[in-house]
C-alpha cells in the first residue's frame, strides 16, 4: 500500500465513522418504538424554554446522562428549532463548569464531524435538502472566501448557523483537521463564557447576545478590510 493511499485511508476514517454513528441513530428511531418515544419527549423538553426543567431532565439519567448529550447534539443537527447553545447551557447545568464544558466540546466535535461527513460523501443534493439552496451558496461563499476562519466564526457566534457551516465545510472538501481544529477553536470561549455566565440566566442571555455582536462586527470589519486589501492590490 502506497503512503499516498494509506493518508487518504486515514484522512477518510472520521467520516466513516461518524457516518455509522448517525446511520445507527436514524435507524433506531424508526426500528425501535421506545428510542423514538425518547426523541420525541426530548424534542419536546428542549423546544420547552425551561431551563430548570431541561437541566433536571438531563440530570435524572446519571452515568447515561453524558451519552444523551451527545445524541441530542447529534438529533440537534436536523432540529434547527433547538440551538446548539441551549444543549450547551445543559451540559454547563447537569455536570458543572469543568465536565459540563469539555462534554459540550466533545459532543459539538462529534456532531461537526458528522455534519462535514454528511456534506462530503452525500453531495449538494443532500445538503440543499437539509439547509436549503439559497442558505448553501451564501455559506459557500463564505467558507471559500474565509475558510478557518469562517468555521471559526460561525462557531463562536450563538446566532449563526454552525451546524450549517459543517455541512458546507464538507461539500466544499475543507481539510478535515483544519475544519474540526477551527470548530474547537471557535467553541472553546463560547463554552467557556457559557459557563461563566450559566449561573445567572439573565445574565447568561445578555452574555451570548454581547457575544454574538462582537463577533459579528469582527467579522463585518474583518470583511471589510480584506476587500479593501484585495481591490488595492488588483489597482
Amino acid at each position: 500500500m502506497s503512503v499516498e493511499k494509506s493518508q487518504q485511508e486515514q484522512s477518510r476514517l472520521p467520516m466513516l465513522i461518524s457516518l455509522g454513528i448517525l446511520f445507527l441513530i436514524v435507524g433506531f428511531y424508526f426500528i425501535l418504538p421506545d428510542f423514538k418515544a425518547f426523541i420525541d419527549n426530548a424534542y419536546d423538553v428542549l423546544t420547552s424554554d425551561n431551563q430548570i426543567r431541561v437541566s433536571a431532565w438531563v440530570g435524572k439519567f446519571g452515568f447515561w446522562g453524558p451519552f444523551l448529550i451527545i445524541v441530542l447534539m447529534l438529533v440537534q443537527m436536523f432540529l434547527f428549532v433547538i440551538p446548539s447553545a441551549l444543549i450547551m447551557i445543559v451540559c454547563i447545568l447537569a455536570y458543572g463548569p469543568f465536565w459540563g464544558s469539555l462534554l459540550a466540546i466533545g459532543g459539538i466535535g462529534i456532531a461537526s464531524s458528522i455534519g462535514y461527513a454528511m456534506g462530503a460523501y452525500l453531495g449538494p443534493f443532500t445538503v440543499n435538502k437539509l439547509i436549503g439552496f439559497k442558505t448553501k451558496e451564501k455559506i459557500e461563499g463564505f467558507v471559500n472566501d474565509y475558510g478557518f476562519w469562517a468555521v471559526i466564526i460561525a462557531r463562536i457566534s450563538p446566532i449563526l448557523s454552525n451546524d450549517a457551516t459543517s455541512f458546507v465545510a464538507g461539500l466544499l472538501r475543507m481539510g478535515y483537521w483544519k475544519f474540526i481544529g477551527a470548530t474547537i477553536a471557535g467553541i472553546v470561549p463560547l463554552t467557556l463564557a457559557i459557563a461563566y455566565l450559566g449561573g445567572n440566566f439573565q445574565r447568561l442571555k445578555t452574555g451570548l447576545i454581547w457575544i454574538s455582536v462582537i463577533s459579528l462586527s469582527i467579522l463585518i470589519f474583518y470583511i471589510i478590510y480584506d476587500r479593501s486589501r484585495k481591490n488595492q492590490t488588483n489597482q
